[in-house]
Protein backbone atom coordinates (compact mmCIF):
# COMPACT_ATOMS: atom_id res chain seq x y z
CA UNK A 1 0.00 0.00 0.00
CA UNK A 2 1.65 3.26 -0.94
CA UNK A 3 2.15 5.91 1.46
CA UNK A 4 -0.01 9.45 1.85
CA UNK A 5 0.87 12.12 -0.29
CA UNK A 6 1.62 14.23 2.94
CA UNK A 7 3.59 11.42 4.40
CA UNK A 8 5.51 11.59 1.08
CA UNK A 9 6.01 15.34 1.50
CA UNK A 10 7.17 15.14 5.33
CA UNK A 11 9.65 13.12 4.29
CA UNK A 12 11.19 14.87 1.20
CA UNK A 13 11.19 18.06 3.33
CA UNK A 14 13.21 16.45 6.19
CA UNK A 15 15.79 14.74 3.58
CA UNK A 16 16.14 18.35 1.45
CA UNK A 17 17.16 19.88 5.34
CA UNK A 18 19.09 17.34 6.67
CA UNK A 19 20.86 17.68 2.98
CA UNK A 20 21.50 21.30 3.83
CA UNK A 21 23.04 21.62 7.23
CA UNK A 22 25.98 18.81 5.67
CA UNK A 23 27.13 21.55 3.53
CA UNK A 24 27.03 24.16 6.21
CA UNK A 25 30.59 24.86 7.17
CA UNK A 26 31.98 27.69 9.74
CA UNK A 27 33.13 30.52 8.21
CA UNK A 28 36.15 32.81 9.73
CA UNK A 29 36.29 36.51 8.90
CA UNK A 30 39.72 38.80 10.65
CA UNK A 31 41.70 41.43 9.80
CA UNK A 32 44.97 40.29 8.51
CA UNK A 33 47.89 42.09 10.66
CA UNK A 34 50.44 42.09 7.64
CA UNK A 35 48.11 44.08 5.44
CA UNK A 36 45.15 45.27 7.22
CA UNK A 37 43.02 43.79 5.04
CA UNK A 38 39.86 41.98 6.13
CA UNK A 39 40.08 38.45 5.03
CA UNK A 40 36.79 35.93 4.85
CA UNK A 41 37.78 32.07 4.65
CA UNK A 42 36.81 28.75 5.56
CA UNK A 43 40.23 28.11 7.12
CA UNK A 44 41.02 29.38 10.76
CA UNK A 45 43.16 32.56 11.08
CA UNK A 46 46.77 32.56 11.34
CA UNK A 47 48.06 33.28 14.73
CA UNK A 48 48.35 36.58 15.34
CA UNK A 49 45.07 37.85 13.38
CA UNK A 50 43.24 40.57 14.33
CA UNK A 51 39.15 40.65 15.11
CA UNK A 52 38.54 37.34 14.05
CA UNK A 53 35.03 36.04 14.25
CA UNK A 54 33.55 32.91 13.71
CA UNK A 55 30.13 32.08 11.95
CA UNK A 56 28.43 28.45 11.95
CA UNK A 57 25.21 28.87 9.78
CA UNK A 58 22.28 27.08 11.47
CA UNK A 59 18.76 25.82 10.69
CA UNK A 60 16.54 28.98 11.24
CA UNK A 61 19.71 31.63 11.00
CA UNK A 62 17.85 34.70 9.55
CA UNK A 63 18.70 37.03 12.14
CA UNK A 64 22.97 38.03 10.92
CA UNK A 65 25.30 38.05 14.01
CA UNK A 66 25.22 41.03 16.42
CA UNK A 67 28.72 41.87 15.07
CA UNK A 68 27.60 42.14 11.36
CA UNK A 69 28.27 45.33 9.56
CA UNK A 70 25.76 46.90 7.29
CA UNK A 71 26.78 46.49 3.67
CA UNK A 72 27.67 49.81 2.94
CA UNK A 73 30.73 49.58 5.75
CA UNK A 74 31.62 46.33 5.06
CA UNK A 75 32.53 47.13 1.44
CA UNK A 76 34.06 50.11 2.30
CA UNK A 77 36.64 48.23 4.83
CA UNK A 78 37.12 45.55 2.61
CA UNK A 79 38.28 47.74 -0.09
CA UNK A 80 39.68 50.78 1.66
CA UNK A 81 40.93 49.25 5.66
CA UNK A 82 41.43 52.15 8.20
CA UNK A 83 44.29 51.98 10.62
CA UNK A 84 44.41 54.66 13.16
CA UNK A 85 47.82 55.75 14.44
CA UNK A 86 48.02 56.72 18.55
CA UNK A 87 50.29 56.85 21.09
CA UNK A 88 49.35 55.77 24.65
CA UNK A 89 49.47 59.11 26.56
CA UNK A 90 47.58 61.61 23.75
CA UNK A 91 44.49 63.12 24.16
CA UNK A 92 44.06 64.08 20.81
CA UNK A 93 43.93 60.90 19.92
CA UNK A 94 40.74 59.64 21.95
CA UNK A 95 38.72 62.45 19.86
CA UNK A 96 40.47 60.48 16.26
CA UNK A 97 38.62 57.36 17.82
CA UNK A 98 35.09 59.03 18.68
CA UNK A 99 34.95 60.49 15.53
CA UNK A 100 35.82 57.02 13.57
CA UNK A 101 33.37 54.96 16.39
CA UNK A 102 30.90 57.91 15.70
CA UNK A 103 30.76 57.20 11.98
CA UNK A 104 30.56 53.39 12.84
CA UNK A 105 34.25 52.82 10.58
CA UNK A 106 35.83 49.40 11.45
CA UNK A 107 39.77 50.66 12.17
CA UNK A 108 42.94 49.02 13.74
CA UNK A 109 44.65 51.33 15.80
CA UNK A 110 48.30 50.83 15.87
CA UNK A 111 49.87 52.43 19.27
CA UNK A 112 52.97 53.71 18.22
CA UNK A 113 55.30 54.27 21.85
CA UNK A 114 58.84 54.16 20.45
CA UNK A 115 61.03 56.29 18.57
CA UNK A 116 61.77 53.05 16.05
CA UNK A 117 57.68 52.29 15.35
CA UNK A 118 57.37 56.25 14.97
CA UNK A 119 60.20 56.23 12.66
CA UNK A 120 58.49 53.01 11.01
CA UNK A 121 54.92 54.78 10.65
CA UNK A 122 56.74 58.08 9.23
CA UNK A 123 57.89 55.91 6.60
CA UNK A 124 54.97 54.23 5.14
CA UNK A 125 53.04 57.61 5.72
CA UNK A 126 55.89 58.93 3.61
CA UNK A 127 57.27 61.81 5.82
CA UNK A 128 57.36 62.86 9.67
CA UNK A 129 54.24 61.59 11.21
CA UNK A 130 51.68 63.66 13.62
CA UNK A 131 49.85 61.61 16.03
CA UNK A 132 46.88 60.81 15.96
CA UNK A 133 47.20 60.04 11.89
CA UNK A 134 44.79 58.13 9.88
CA UNK A 135 45.29 55.84 6.71
CA UNK A 136 42.34 55.07 4.37
CA UNK A 137 43.09 52.76 1.84
CA UNK A 138 46.00 54.15 0.43
CA UNK A 139 45.65 57.35 1.50
CA UNK A 140 46.19 59.34 4.85
CA UNK A 141 45.80 62.28 7.02
CA UNK A 142 48.98 63.51 9.25
CA UNK A 143 47.76 64.85 12.44
CA UNK A 144 44.36 64.94 13.64
CA UNK A 145 41.88 67.42 11.20
CA UNK A 146 38.35 66.44 11.32
CA UNK A 147 37.05 68.19 8.13
CA UNK A 148 40.31 66.25 6.42
CA UNK A 149 39.47 62.64 7.87
CA UNK A 150 35.78 63.29 7.11
CA UNK A 151 36.66 63.67 3.69
CA UNK A 152 38.78 60.86 3.25
CA UNK A 153 36.57 58.73 5.21
CA UNK A 154 33.25 60.34 2.42
CA UNK A 155 35.42 59.78 -0.54
CA UNK A 156 35.92 55.87 0.69
CA UNK A 157 32.36 55.22 1.03
CA UNK A 158 31.88 55.32 4.67
CA UNK A 159 28.52 56.34 5.83
CA UNK A 160 28.36 60.10 7.69
CA UNK A 161 27.10 58.35 11.18
CA UNK A 162 27.28 55.10 12.75
CA UNK A 163 23.83 53.01 11.76
CA UNK A 164 21.85 52.11 14.78
CA UNK A 165 23.35 49.76 16.97
CA UNK A 166 26.57 49.78 14.87
CA UNK A 167 29.68 51.24 16.76
CA UNK A 168 32.74 49.26 16.17
CA UNK A 169 35.90 50.08 18.39
CA UNK A 170 39.15 49.46 16.96
CA UNK A 171 41.91 47.24 18.54
CA UNK A 172 45.38 48.16 19.69
CA UNK A 173 47.54 46.26 17.40
CA UNK A 174 50.35 44.79 19.15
Amino acid sequence: MPAPVSLRVVCLVSLLLASATLGAQTTYRWIDPATGRTVLSDLPPPPGAKRVDRSSPSLGDEAPPTQALPYAVRQASEKFPVVLYTNPGCTTCKQARSLLDGRGVPFVEKELGTAEELADAGRQLGGEIRLPSISVGRQNVKGFTPTAWNELLDAAGYPASAPYRAKPTGEAAQ
